[in-house]
């Protein structure tokens, strides 16, 4: 581990103390003093170091954990997170192609697949009828047993009939859709909105309520340009990152 102490805090900067020590942080990280997986300094031992009181150090760490730049880890101390998992926006993305890129580990907790019926709002998007019967396919998505996406998908009952939670453990939904029933996706239309996690969210996803958060809706379509998937996804904020490319 690098050492921490080659710069001081300006204490008659405009620049609020507990910022300075968040910007030292994060360049020792950048710098690669410090990896993803190694612990930093204490509370206490950022307080003796830098002389600052006890709130100043916990704002620092509090604020770099949510961004999820620090990963804290109860009764073990504060830890360097693993890169923001990234995904582009051109095209169509697989979580798990995505993963095993990065050298993680992906693999998906099916929470339930159960038959449910339409909303007046997913008919619309399915270009059904409210009441029309559906396959709700509720997932936790993981990155090396860190749960990242907990994504719900939508699909008409007619389109899949027969499908069963074991056709989708260990394969991808659409691959499932194109070689048991003959639908090919060709297009989806996304959606993003920065949210925060609600309380039901926050156990699943393993964060604290109010974490920030992304709310991606996908419908999905087949060649003929009918809608076959909408799927509503929370996607942890700290731990994913999208982009785009622009020519």
């Amino acid at each position: 581990m690098g050492d921490m102490m080659k710069r001081e805090l300006d204490q008659h900067s405009v620049i609020p103390l507990y910022h300075q020590l968040k910007e030292i942080i994060k360049e020792n990280i950048e710098r690669g003093d410090w990896a993803p997986g190694d612990k930093i300094p204490s509370e206490n031992e950022l307080r003796y170091n830098y002389h600052i009181s006890r709130n100043t150090a916990k704002k620092a760490i509090e604020d770099l954990v949510q961004l999820g730049v620090l990963n804290r880890i109860q009764g073990k101390g504060t830890f360097v997170s693993q890169p923001k998992l990234e995904q582009p926006l051109m095209g169509f993305y697989s979580f798990s192609k995505v993963m095993k890129e990065m050298g993680m580990a992906p693999t998906d907790i099916i929470l339930h697949m159960i038959e449910s019926t339409a909303t007046s709002r997913i008919a619309n998007k399915l270009m059904i009828d409210e009441g029309d019967a559906l396959i709700e396919l509720k997932r936790l998505r993981c990155a090396n047993d860190e749960p990242v996406i907990l994504e719900t998908s939508y699909i008409p009952e007619y389109l899949v009939r027969g499908i069963e939670q074991e056709n989708v453990k260990n394969t991808s939904l659409y691959d499932v859709m194109e070689s048991d029933f003959g639908i090919i996706v060709t297009k989806a239309k996304e959606v993003f909105e920065p949210v925060l996690i609600r309380d039901y969210e926050s156990e699943y996803l393993q964060v604290k309520e109010g974490y920030p958060a992304l709310l991606l809706e996908r419908t999905a379509y087949e060649r003929n340009g009918k809608p076959v998937e909408f799927c509503h996804s929370i996607v942890r904020g700290d731990r994913c990152r999208f982009y785009t490319e622009l020519i």
